[in-house]
């Protein structure tokens, strides 16, 4: 009788968090970590974009607000991209006005949040686009 699939032999999921804050990237990346994904990670949009193309993650989740590019700038580049396209994009920042949402929503994200990011919160809207 074959053994069941423990939570360590599902297949790996791995997690892009871009963010300029080291304390935000540190919080995401622990908690994913903890429910089993691999997590890398990046400081500004740029890397992100390098990073995307190089490990292929099953998700991103974006800053907005960054030196540089722009999380709805990558999203946008990224949505664009035949390449990249169909990496889920989560932005995750502390602009919270209605026509924030819908702007990064229009550049392609899949889904938005507003910090402080509630674990669960993140974790449901995860599973949901990396099913």
């Amino acid at each position: 009788m074959p053994a069941l699939a423990t939570p360590e032999a599902r297949v790996t999921r791995k997690i892009l968090v871009v963010d300029d804050s080291p304390t935000e990237r540190f919080f995401l990346a622990d908690l994913l970590a903890r429910k089993g994904y691999t997590v890398i990670t990046a400081e500004n949009g740029d890397e992100a974009v390098a990073k995307i193309k190089a490990e292929r993650p099953s998700l991103v989740l974006m800053d907005v607000v960054m030196p540089g590019a722009s999380g709805y700038q990558v999203t946008r580049a990224l949505a664009r991209d035949p390449e990249t396209q169909a990496i889920p994009v989560v932005i995750c920042t502390s602009k919270s006005n209605e026509t924030d949402r819908i702007w990064g929503l229009r550049q392609g994200a899949r889904d938005y949040l507003i910090k402080p990011i509630r674990p669960e919160e993140l974790l449901t809207k995860i599973a949901g686009l990396v099913a």
